[in-house]
């Protein structure tokens, strides 16, 4: 599995070779649907929550007697069919959400979308990533170099790369830079994982995939046990 290798200029200069086992996996649509499914059902945060009848301040005291008044028999002020009540069937925040998949599942539908990128030529493997300071331009040339390289690469008229603008990109880091994350953290449409920390559905919201060489060996260790 042999892919380009560029410098942080835009030029290629030279090929590597990717694990076989990671980046190049044949997709099945079942398993990632099923792992982003999982992931973004675990992820869910419960927030609707209605109070029930015992739930709601008050009401502790029977409003009139049982019987000789002429009205309706009542035990609290706060039952669901008086204003200010407690919420019959309302959402709750005791609902569960979770779902479990296995974990050599959940790696193997990693590995697909990882090897989906590299089929699909979004992928882009940098010799190395550093900045000197923390400087968001800096960051931003960088990715205007490589990007403006790929798009001639992909046959892709140069307007696909609107001044200011980059597409959509996730950069792995094999540890974490301060000065990176600072530099990127204002370019639209961007964000940065480390390598130990990948999952499906950051690899598929994102239309290219960025990491230094580095990188891969991170993955590979982390992953391939």
């Amino acid at each position: 599995m042999l892919v380009n290798i560029y410098n942080q200029q835009g030029k290629e200069i030279g090929k590597a070779e990717l694990p076989s086992e990671i980046f190049d996996v044949k997709m099945n649509n079942d398993l990632v649907h099923q792992a982003v499914v999982t992931q973004m059902a675990n992820k869910r945060q419960v927030l609707a929550h209605t109070k029930d009848r015992s739930e709601v301040r008050g009401g502790g005291k029977k409003p009139w007697r049982q019987k000789g008044t002429g009205r309706a028999r009542h035990g609290s002020i706060r039952s669901p069919i008086w204003k200010g009540g407690g919420v019959t069937f309302g959402p709750t925040k005791e609902r569960v959400f979770s779902k479990k998949i296995n974990k050599k599942m959940k790696r193997k539908a990693l590995f697909m979308a990882l090897s989906s990128k590299v089929r699909d030529q979004e992928f882009v493997l940098l010799d190395k990533l550093e900045l000197v300071e923390a400087k968001t331009k800096k960051m931003f040339e960088i990715l205007r170099n490589i990007f403006r390289v790929l798009a001639s690469v992909r046959n892709k008229d140069k307007e696909s790369l609107p001044k200011g603008r980059t597409p959509g990109v996730l950069i792995v880091l094999p540890a974490s830079n301060v000065k990176i994350i600072r530099a990127a953290r204002n370019i639209p449409k961007i964000k940065i994982i480390r390598a130990d920390s990948l999952n499906v559905v950051d690899i598929l919201s994102f239309k290219y995939l960025l990491m230094p060489q580095e990188a891969v060996g991170v993955i590979e260790k982390t992953y391939l046990k």
